[in-house]
């Protein structure tokens, strides 16, 4: 039987994480400068066209987060994580070091590898990954080595393809 504090533990990182990754989207679309001026910022910073990526990210980090937030393809959320943070932390914060007191990359790491984190051990009992997957063939590739795979492999794809594609970084 598995551990209440351990599915509880996974409980509280996986809605902290996905609130606060969701918050950043719907900050997108109703906060101050809403989709137009997301988009004038991804177009100076590179990431052209900017409305498509203003959408798309604010879209990305809405699902991402509330799939994570309830525990639903855990591993498809996580990897959601991955791709965001890759591109953000390539296209905006490299430059600028490590640390984010200095702007850095610091917080888009530790924001990606807890979404692993939480594909590889599995969303726990408290989750609709479970109460939809446990006993099911699905479950391997919920949680565990399928669940890690899935966030790394598709995240890494989908954030690597997304600046190969779109990111022109302005001249200097």
């Amino acid at each position: 039987m598995a551990d209440p504090a351990f599915d509880t533990a996974i409980l509280v990182l996986r809605v902290v994480l996905g609130l606060t990754m969701a918050a950043h989207g719907y900050n997108k679309f109703f906060g101050g400068g809403r989709i137009p001026g997301t988009a004038g910022w991804f177009d100076s910073i590179g990431m052209k066209p900017g409305m498509f990526h203003a959408r798309v990210a604010a879209t990305t980090e809405i699902a991402a987060g509330l799939g994570l937030a309830v525990g639903l393809l855990t591993p498809v959320a996580a990897a959601g994580f991955v791709a965001l943070m890759l591109v953000a932390a390539w296209s905006v914060h490299r430059h600028n070091g490590f640390f984010i007191v200095k702007e850095g990359w610091e917080y888009n790491l530790v924001l990606a590898v807890a979404a692993v984190a939480v594909a590889g051990t599995g969303a726990g009992r408290y989750s609709l990954d479970h109460a939809l997957f446990y006993g099911t063939g699905m479950w391997q590739y919920v949680q565990g080595w399928g669940g890690l795979a899935i966030a790394v492999l598709l995240g890494l794809l989908g954030g690597v393809g997304q600046l190969a594609l779109f990111f022109r970084p302005p001249a200097k």
